[in-house]
């Protein structure tokens, strides 16, 4: 659709503005933001007060890069959790789908993405430094690579294995019942928790 054909500005540029999401053309913008206007201002004001309270307000938990509302996510904060035990992932939405399963009662530490030269992410883009800290202290029992089975993922993982190697804490994968270039939301949650379940030792698939 062109400018000329948008009766109103105000329309177009806040068709412009769905534009900027993921998965989301014109067509669909339009229909967003018609069907936005035909809703009581009400409606409406209550759609953009949330999107505008989520970005003012919503934190990263300071332990393992979560979003939460506090500092610390309800994860970290529940006295049930193992502590010892570290699930390592990639994304939030990675979190999301491993608690899906209900297989899992350690806690996580989300990377913000995986080593990619191609897109320029190196490990100083990564939350790598923190979570090389909670080994340190000689507590964590275990941690559990749950990255995407990708060429970048892997890599990632190698890299951690190789780094983290001399604090002498096992160091597992999520089995492969996930397929080979497979994104962790991606895959159904029984597959995905008979991974968890079946993890290995991470020696194991070099």
């Amino acid at each position: 659709m062109n400018s000329s054909n948008y009766p109103s500005r105000l329309l177009e540029s806040a068709v412009k503005e769905f534009t900027r999401l993921p998965g989301i053309g014109k067509k669909t913008a339009l229909r967003l933001v018609l069907y936005l206007l035909k809703q009581d201002k009400e409606v409406a004001f209550r759609f953009t007060d949330t999107i505008r309270l989520m970005r003012e307000e919503i934190m990263y938990c300071q332990s393992c890069y979560n979003i939460s509302d506090s500092s610390t996510c309800n994860i970290c904060a529940d006295t049930r959790r193992d502590k010892q035990l570290i699930c390592v992932v990639e994304s939030i939405r990675d979190v999301m789908a491993i608690e899906s399963t209900q297989q899992y009662q350690g806690i996580y530490h989300v990377l913000g993405g995986v080593i990619s030269p191609m897109d320029g992410i190196g490990p100083d883009d990564l939350t790598i430094v923190p979570l090389e800290e909670k080994l340190k202290d000689g507590l964590v029992t275990e941690v559990i690579f749950a990255l995407s089975t990708t060429m970048e993922g892997d890599t990632t993982n190698f890299f951690l294995y190789k780094r983290f190697t001399k604090y002498n804490v096992p160091m597992t994968t999520i089995a492969r019942g996930i397929s080979i270039g497979d994104e962790l939301e991606y895959t159904d949650e029984v597959t995905l928790g008979r991974s968890l379940i079946n993890r290995l030792p991470f020696e194991n698939t070099l």
